[in-house]
């Protein structure tokens, strides 16, 4: 599609005049008493164009309201985490009948079986289930358990995956390494994704070192034919256990995961983000053989799995398992998939339709959409995305991905395809002016993993 002039005009109009004085003042107050302003580096004001960070009050299904009383079509809710939308009746009908009947004891509620006999329904491929509040977890108890199985120091991690876990085995090889010992860096390896070539000489190059492999099954690109197979092959044939990162994947692409789709079983795996629709709940699943070794049903060195004071906390496992009825029985994963093609179509006409099509780029399976902000050398461009973010946001869209939730509808995706038309004619401009920066309002948006502040 094309966006007719007059419209344009009138946007543009409206953007002079687009302002956010409350957010600006929550952001100074949050930055005084929180490190960075937000819990996550990636809410961050410094991923949003400057004074342009919206601060949010509340939200309902796929609609978010700042503090200045704006409403926004929201994407990426969560950080991929509310898949169903903001206040989904039948989650918090599960929440608030578990909180009057409390969160915690001093020892397992009947529920924690409960919600682990679902989950290994949702997700047969394993055998058992531990929970906890966050990926991070998860994933580090994953590497932990396949250490202390395998006696191996090294873990291997896919070099084209941006993250795995905060905790010093991950982030030490990253720019924010500031506070980790080289030594424990140096355990850490890396293979890419794909290449089943690369991942044999590397796990020859270690022979009896590595651990395990860990990687998300899928990202921005589908797997290549026999990949997932090759590396569970490879695994076996080197001894090392294969962790299969879900927090992505799980649901989005399957109810039961990528390894429910593509049929390939991992050793272990970790779940979180949609899992609980917004509330803490992550996961570690995997073969009965290996989780064991966590728990007291056999005669070697006891692992420390995971032991988490709220790693059980009844409402967020009531949450989760409302979750998961509500994907089998709705069919979520076919909505965001249908959804996600709808607006990756309507995104690309957009953008072809204002001779941006090579610049404004959408990737990514359809429920899992990002974009991408190429300069007129077809380079990745943070000015270039601080200006198609600040255009996003003053037509009502707030989207740091196109990641879809199953709470938007048809109108939703038109008048955010309105509004990138809108974005992608500035954003012709700048090409053709040679330089974003008169649209920028401010300082470029800034990677999260960068060395300095």
């Amino acid at each position: 599609m094309s966006a007719e002039e007059p419209r344009t005009a009138e946007f543009d109009a409206a953007a002079e005049e687009f302002a956010l004085p409350r957010s600006r003042a929550a952001n100074a107050r949050l930055r005084t008493v929180i490190p960075g302003g937000a819990h996550t580096y990636a809410k961050g004001e410094d991923q949003y164009p400057e004074d342009l960070a919206p601060v949010i009050s509340h939200g309902r299904g796929a609609h978010v309201w700042d503090v200045d009383g704006n409403r926004y079509v929201e994407y990426g809710s969560g950080l991929r985490s509310v898949s169903l939308g903001h206040a989904h009746p039948r989650v918090t009908e599960a929440v608030r009948r578990e909180l009057d009947r409390g969160a915690n004891f001093v020892r397992p509620s009947v529920l924690e079986a409960e919600a682990a006999e679902r989950f290994l329904a949702t997700v047969p491929t394993a055998e058992m289930v531990k929970f906890a509040k966050n990926g991070s977890d998860a994933t580090t108890a994953a590497v932990r358990l396949a250490r202390a199985a395998t006696g191996r120091p090294r873990v291997a991690i896919c070099a084209d995956h941006p993250f795995f876990s905060v905790d010093d085995w991950f982030i030490g090889t990253t720019a924010m390494s500031a506070g980790i010992p080289a030594a424990t860096t140096e355990l850490t390896v890396s293979f890419p994704y794909g290449d089943l070539a690369a991942t044999e000489a590397l796990l020859g190059r270690y022979e009896g070192e590595i651990a395990c492999l860990v990687l998300e099954p899928a990202a921005a690109e589908e797997p290549p034919p026999g990949y997932l197979e090759g590396l569970r092959a490879l695994a076996d044939r080197h001894g090392c256990v294969l962790v299969f990162d879900e927090m992505i994947t799980g649901f989005r692409w399957s109810e039961a995961g990528a390894q429910g789709l593509y049929g390939v079983t991992p050793d272990l795996s970790t779940f979180g983000k949609a899992l609980g629709n917004g509330f803490a709940v992550s996961a570690l699943a995997g073969r009965r053989e290996l989780m064991e070794r966590g728990g007291l049903r056999h005669s070697g060195d006891r692992v420390f799995l995971l032991s988490t004071t709220h790693g059980a906390e009844t409402h967020s496992l009531a949450a989760a398992m409302a979750v998961q009825a509500t994907y089998v029985e709705e069919g979520v994963t076919a909505r965001l998939h249908a959804l996600g093609e709808r607006l990756a179509a309507g995104v690309r006409e957009a953008a072809a339709g204002m001779g941006v099509g090579e610049h404004v780029l959408v990737r990514g399976r359809a429920s899992n959409l990002v974009f991408a902000t190429l300069d007129a050398h077809g380079r990745p461009s943070q000015p270039y995305r601080t200006l198609f973010l600040r255009r996003l946001l003053m037509g009502g869209v707030l989207a740091p991905s196109f990641v879809v939730s199953a709470a938007l509808d048809e109108a939703d995706i038109d008048h955010t395809v309105e509004v990138v038309a809108g974005a992608c004619a500035v954003y012709r401009k700048a090409l053709d002016a040679g330089d974003p920066t008169p649209w920028l309002g401010g300082r470029p948006v800034k990677p999260v993993f960068r060395r300095r502040a």
